[in-house]
């Protein structure tokens, strides 16, 4: 079931106002299907994929890990993550993630494939985040970055958290097999969850889960600009991979 935080439209928290609805869809911008993984828009006449490192993103990037290595767009943290199957795929990284080094736009749309490999689930990412950073500690409580979480804490929780992923701040669903409410579901092996987190407004990070709205988190302190640029995928023990993924500047 929803927790307390999260079962209401509008809660206070400390620092923050958060909402149950989500930002609606705006158009993509730019024409992704003549162009190859891992470019964006605008360098993809003129550069290969990942040739450009850490350049901005001048449009529509896009990444399907079609390949057999990492590529120097990326910062893994740990020698787990690699590519498997045209998947981006780690376990027991330990909250040592792998960081796109193309900087984020303040307000983007971000979509991507997520799979569990086991029961445990634990499908993390982490948005407007400083690229360099995991965690120092057994718990990830220093994070640089927005955090979602399908199926966290062994496929009990899912959470959108604000740099401490364990903080009493966090917006977060109870996972209920028995529940009526989809987003109380939990996440199933083997299964691809297509997510969509934006921030439209540049203080306002919603959450979708396969079209369905989970959680909205509105940030009178918007973590933007630097030290708040880049995206990363996670996880703590659990077999996970990441695939599709695609950034749309809003």
């Amino acid at each position: 079931m929803l927790s307390r935080r999260a079962a209401v439209s509008v809660v206070a928290v400390p620092g923050l106002l958060v909402s149950a609805s989500c930002v609606p869809e705006g158009p993509a911008t730019g024409d992704a299907s003549s162009r190859p993984a891992g470019t964006s828009a605008a360098a993809a006449s003129a550069s290969p994929a990942g040739a450009v490192k850490g350049a901005p993103l001048g449009g529509v990037f896009e990444d399907d890990f079609d390949r057999s290595a990492l590529g120097p767009d990326w910062n893994a943290l740990s020698p787990k993550w690699k590519i498997e199957d045209g998947r981006l795929c780690a376990r027991a990284a330990r909250n040592r993630g792998v960081w796109l080094k193309r900087p984020l736009p303040e307000n983007a749309r971000i979509e991507f494939d997520a799979i569990a490999e086991a029961p445990d689930g634990d499908l993390k990412a982490e948005v407007w985040g400083d690229g360099r950073s995991g965690a120092t500690a057994a718990s990830y409580t220093n994070a640089t970055s927005y955090l979602v979480i399908l199926g966290g804490w062994k496929n009990t929780k899912h959470v959108l958290a604000r740099l401490d992923e364990h903080g009493a701040d966090r917006l977060e669903i109870d996972v209920d097999p028995e529940s009526d409410d989809e987003r109380a579901r939990p996440v199933a092996p083997g299964q691809p969850y297509r997510f969509r987190i934006e921030r439209r407004d540049g203080k306002t990070i919603s959450w979708a889960v396969n079209d369905v709205d989970y959680l909205e988190l509105r940030d009178p302190a918007p973590l933007a600009g630097p030290g708040h640029e880049h995206l990363g995928f996670n996880e703590w023990d659990a077999p996970v991979c990441f695939d599709n993924l695609r950034i749309t500047p809003l």
